[in-house]
């Protein structure tokens, strides 16, 4: 089942021109692809798109994208935008098969309050913002939520701690960090700090050693 229907139009020209244009009158340029199809260049309406693309689902909604007499279940696998205006300037369509997997990016979502982490004055760190999974296109979760409200300085959440719905396959090794609770900033400078002064006076120790090795080896001969 489709989340919403979006109605692209057929182009024939191509080109940076063209496709400035349509943009001009509101409209994405973009084009349909998959076993069996195309690719076909086509354009859409930008508020259709935008419209399609604001649902929980996201990236990931199961879209109809009908083109004259044809319709097709696509996800929008690509979204150019604007380098500094951020507006779409082109949308990949990929024709999917709703009983066959896919891949997809799902959001990683941190839920909760990490009260004893604030009162340790840690600071919380998520190092993972997206999973990779495979799926059939209705099943894609929305997201994952991770509770970090048991965090505390130097435990952490994992991908081990997701939970993965029936159907849904993560490659990712379930040892991943997603967030960990880091100790106080000025803690870990310091700490970095005597690391590099200790790396520091390793390497001047050694360098030293050499050096009277050398001196050695030379009086010796």
């Amino acid at each position: 089942m489709t989340d919403t229907t979006i109605v692209a139009d057929s182009r024939t020209s191509v080109g940076t021109g063209p496709a400035r244009r349509l943009r001009s009158q509101g409209r994405i340029p973009g084009v349909v692809y998959g076993d069996g199809v195309g690719p076909l260049a086509v354009s859409v309406e930008g508020r259709d798109l935008r419209l399609a693309m604001s649902t929980p689902a996201g990236l990931n909604a199961v879209l109809s994208v009908r083109v004259g007499n044809d319709e097709y279940t696509a996800m929008a696998r690509e979204i150019q935008r604007h380098p500094v205006r951020g507006t779409v300037t082109h949308v990949d369509f990929q024709v999917v098969d709703p009983d066959r997997a896919v891949t997809a990016d799902v959001s990683v979502v941190l839920v909760g309050e990490p009260v004893e982490l604030h009162h340790q004055d840690g600071v919380l760190e998520q190092q993972l913002f997206s999973v990779t999974v495979r799926a059939k296109p209705s099943e894609i979760p929305q997201h994952f939520e991770v509770d970090i409200s048991q965090l505390v300085v130097g435990s952490s959440v994992r991908v081990s701690d997701l939970t993965i719905p029936a159907g849904v396959e993560v490659d990712l090794d379930p040892e991943t960090t997603i967030a960990v609770g880091q100790p106080p900033r000025v803690v870990r400078e310091e700490a970095e700090g005597a690391e590099a002064a200790a790396e520091g006076e390793a390497a001047a120790a050694e360098t030293e050693g050499g050096g009277t090795a050398e001196g050695s080896s030379s009086q010796e001969s």
